[in-house]
């Protein structure tokens, strides 16, 4: 009886058994099992016996007497969950309902207090509503108090500092109210499908036995005068030679045309390109149909199916902007450099896999 009196006041089983020498926690489960099902006469078997003792008056009023104790030790009230007449108050039950766990079921602990399951369950949903406001309103404070430059993870730590929760329940809420972080909002992809996308028929092998064989084309940004220009390029795979290019302060189809009607009409070309929206537009697909030139793409978000022209438009920048400092300077300054680099690459700048030989040199030499 002292074992099951601690249990229902809260003592932890390992400290109960300490107390009480009680060597096997089986027998404490045993005990709280018996005081549940009301067989408390159980208690006085002799062990090893199954003796059957009736209940008596004397067992029945200590069980009561054990239940109203047990009611209020995990209620933490000096009152009686249950009046006759009155109505019985909504947070008290599930507050004591989850006092029990562990000891009782829930079906057990709402037949002790007499109120049906599914009204408990009710209950415990619309307190769970209730919570869950008061999350809303505090992550709203948050949020407004620190001018939405958090996410959800710095919002949970700040509100772990008050209480415990789960971060995606922090996510979820500040999705559903829009409290994202606003410093970086996420740049959404369009949802849209190319008109016509290429097979990857490159397949990454960069190396082409002549001239004008295997092309690849791409787009890059030249920031570095009073507004933004664009660089569309077309290199060669057999030596490395820039065999178009074009500068423009607009990124559309007719940008990218100018630069493919630099080729001469030749068959047998192969054109590689990424997905970008110019590459697969109808008017840009129809202009290599017509001269002839078979179009391969990269996969979409892999421009290392593109590395040489990516290699080039970095290297220019590298050696150009960056090394010479021109990072803020004129329209007409950035033009003329790329120019001027373009020639100086394709004539005069060696390259340790063409045998150390520019671009034309090894072109004119092997014909």
């Amino acid at each position: 009886m002292k074992a099951i009196e601690m249990r229902l006041a809260g003592v932890p089983v390992r400290e109960v058994m300490e107390q009480l020498n009680v060597r096997n926690k089986t027998q404490l489960k045993t005990w709280m099992r018996w005081y549940r099902n009301g067989e408390l006469h159980r208690l006085r078997q002799p062990v090893g016996k199954q003796y059957s003792y009736g209940k008596s008056t004397e067992i029945t009023s200590e069980l009561e007497k054990l239940e109203n104790r047990y009611l209020k030790v995990a209620d933490g009230r000096a009152k009686k969950v249950q009046g006759v007449g009155k109505e019985v108050e909504a947070e008290l039950v599930v507050a004591c309902i989850a006092s029990f766990q562990g000891e009782l079921s829930v079906l057990q602990a709402c037949a002790w207090l007499g109120v049906p399951r599914s009204t408990y369950y009710r209950w415990k949903a619309r307190n769970k509503d209730m919570n869950e406001s008061n999350i809303v309103e505090r992550i709203r404070e948050l949020c407004t108090q620190h001018k939405f430059r958090y996410g959800y993870r710095k919002i949970t730590a700040l509100l772990r500092f008050e209480h415990q929760i789960n971060h995606k329940r922090v996510q979820r809420i500040m999705q559903q109210e829009q409290f994202q972080c606003r410093v970086k909002v996420k740049k959404r992809k369009p949802t849209g499908q190319p008109v016509q996308v290429a097979e990857h028929l490159l397949k990454r092998q960069f190396q082409a036995t002549g001239p004008m064989q295997k092309l690849v084309t791409d787009i890059t940004y030249l920031p570095f005068g009073n507004k933004t220009l664009y660089l569309s390029s077309i290199l060669d795979l057999y030596n490395g030679e820039i065999v178009a290019y074009n500068i423009a302060d607009t990124q559309d189809t007719s940008f990218v045309l100018d630069t493919l009607n630099q080729l001469p009409d030749q068959q047998g070309m192969m054109l590689h390109s990424d997905q970008g929206s110019v590459y697969t537009s109808q008017a840009y697909q129809g202009t290599v149909k017509g001269k002839g030139i078979t179009m391969s793409m990269s996969r979409k978000g892999t421009p290392a199916d593109n590395a040489p022209i990516e290699s080039f438009h970095s290297t220019l920048k590298s050696e150009t902007f960056y090394l010479e400092g021109l990072t803020c300077t004129t329209t007409a300054i950035v033009e003329q450099t790329v120019r001027d680099y373009i020639s100086y690459y394709n004539s005069i700048r060696i390259q340790t896999k063409l045998n150390n030989q520019s671009p034309i040199q090894y072109r004119q030499l092997a014909a």
